[in-house]
C-alpha cells in the first residue's frame, strides 16, 4: 500500500523581550488573538532569516533572534514551530494589513491574553532554562 508521503510545514516566531521581563505581543487581525510574531518560512530561507523577516513584517522592529526557546509541533496541523527569544536592535512599531495592535506583557499578563498553545511559546522564551522546551498542542491546549 502506497501511502501520500507526510508533510509537516515549518513556522518560526520571535519573543521580543525587554528589560522589564515583559513580551511583546502582537494583536492578529484575522483572529484578535495575541501571540507572539513569527510565520512560515519561505523555502531556501535559512531559520534566522525567517525570523527577522517575518518579525519585521509583523513589526516593523529589526531583531536578532538569541536562543532557541522551544520547538512545538501542532498535532492537528502537521505545523512544526521553532521559537526564539529575541532582542531589538531597531526600527518603529507598525501596524499593518495582519497586526492590529501591539502589547508588552508580563508573563501573568500572557497567561490572560494568549491562548494556551501560544501562551507556553513566550512563558517558556520568558523563562532562562538552558535548553529549549519541546512540546505539542492542538492548536488551542497542550497536549
Amino acid at each position: 500500500m502506497n501511502l501520500p508521503a507526510a508533510r509537516h510545514s515549518v513556522s518560526v516566531a520571535g519573543v521580543i523581550t525587554d528589560d522589564h521581563g515583559r513580551a511583546l505581543l502582537i494583536r492578529r487581525r484575522d483572529t484578535l488573538h495575541w501571540e507572539p510574531p513569527g510565520g512560515v518560512l519561505e523555502l531556501g530561507e535559512s531559520i534566522h532569516a525567517g525570523v527577522c523577516r517575518e518579525v519585521f513584517e509583523e513589526t516593523g522592529l529589526k531583531i536578532e533572534p538569541m536562543a532557541l526557546t522551544g520547538v512545538y509541533k501542532n498535532m492537528n496541523r502537521a505545523i512544526i514551530a521553532l521559537v526564539f527569544r529575541c532582542r531589538v536592535l531597531g526600527g518603529q512599531l507598525a501596524t499593518n494589513d495582519e497586526v492590529s495592535g501591539f502589547q508588552w506583557a508580563t508573563p501573568q499578563e500572557v497567561r490572560a491574553m494568549a491562548n494556551e498553545a501560544f501562551a507556553v511559546r513566550i512563558l517558556d522564551a520568558l523563562n532562562s532554562r538552558q535548553s529549549p522546551a519541546v512540546r505539542q498542542h492542538d492548536g488551542i491546549h497542550l497536549a
